[in-house]
């Protein structure tokens, strides 16, 4: 690429059609450069971290350090789709066979505010007043018009629909529990 040796996935961690370039550091003021110039004309912008962690929430990515880590299972993370238990033994595997099997009793979640206010990572969530966790992920989202998160919650208080709070800033602020992906792309 443009004399630099990459390599170039049509990966992302967006929820959106894109691609990603690995290539050395020296090499990536010059790609970058002329990636814009050439793009100018379709409308290519650069966009920073932010914007990234706004798509990837929108689509339900969950991000290991917040939505997911080594306290949370696949089970309660809703990343049931990408475990095979069939496919033989691995580090964690008796363990999730057994959740499997007694059922979990929390489970990640999505919501939106239904009072100003944007959830933040971290924010302490409270379903009848009590307090169930932090908030894992939260931002607003301009597309969606509307603030949304990720908290997990008791299972037996995480349907659609369930009214919970999100104290920011000492006060609690009214949320609602809703499907997920919040936005899922049109291919």
């Amino acid at each position: 690429m443009l004399g630099a040796k990459a390599l170039v996935s049509r990966t992302g961690y967006t929820g959106e059609d894109g691609f990603e370039i690995y290539l050395d550091n020296a090499d990536a003021p010059k790609v970058w450069r002329e990636l814009m110039k050439r793009g100018e004309k379709f409308g290519v912008k650069p966009c920073g971290l932010v914007a990234r962690d706004t798509l990837r929430l929108e689509a339900k990515m969950a991000l290991y350090g917040n939505d997911i880590d080594d306290a949370h299972t696949a089970w309660e993370a809703d990343l049931g789709w990408i475990v095979k238990m069939g496919k033989g033994d691995f580090i964690g595997r008796d363990a999730l066979s057994k959740q499997k099997e007694t059922g979990i009793t929390r489970i990640l979640k999505g919501f939106e505010m239904t009072e100003p206010g944007i959830a933040r990572h971290g924010y302490p969530v409270f379903v009848d007043g009590a307090e169930v966790g932090p908030v894992t992920s939260g931002s607003p989202a301009p597309y969606l018009k509307k603030n949304i998160g990720l908290t997990y919650l008791p299972i037996e208080k995480s349907a659609e629909g369930r009214a919970i709070e999100i104290g920011i800033r000492g006060k609690n602020v009214k949320a609602i529990v809703v499907p997920t992906p919040f936005y899922k792309r049109q291919k």
